[in-house]
């Protein structure tokens, strides 16, 4: 009887080690991954896996939704940063309106899963909300 195979693969395709040490930083790295095209367009959410060092070890694309939200799955969010081999995550998605404010669901959302995270002993740095031109951190103020 044969059941599934489970892969696990990651590969660094990148020549320089990014180290994060701000929001600025994460918040460029990630305007660099970001489609502009769609950021006023449509809402994404993306999840930056950091090493113990807090050198990026990529981003991954966790979701698209309409212009108003996006549906997140916490489940979804650690089985990624736990098969990547990540220490820390940033959570990262766009306000296609370009209002930087989090609604009430991002905040929820955002608790909910720094829970989560403490659980399988992941570090959940920050949740960034961004726009074209700026952005909003959870950590930056205060909100966990």
């Amino acid at each position: 009887m044969k059941v599934s195979e489970i892969q696990v693969s990651y590969s660094n395709q990148g020549d320089k080690r990014i180290t994060v040490n701000n929001s600025e930083t994460v918040f460029e790295i990630a305007l660099a991954h970001w489609d502009k095209n769609i950021i006023e367009f449509q809402e994404e959410v993306k999840l930056m896996l950091l090493n113990r060092a807090n050198v990026i070890l990529g981003i991954y694309d966790l979701s698209k939704g309409g212009v108003a939200s996006c549906s997140v799955d916490l489940k979804i969010i650690l089985s990624i940063a736990l098969k990547g081999n990540a220490s820390s995550i940033v959570l990262l998605h766009n306000h296609p309106s370009g209002k930087l404010l989090p609604s009430e669901s991002d905040k929820i959302l955002t608790k909910k899963l720094k829970e989560a995270c403490e659980i399988v002993d992941l570090v959940l740095l920050d949740h960034l909300i961004i726009t074209k031109e700026s952005y909003y951190s959870f950590a930056d103020n205060g909100i966990f």
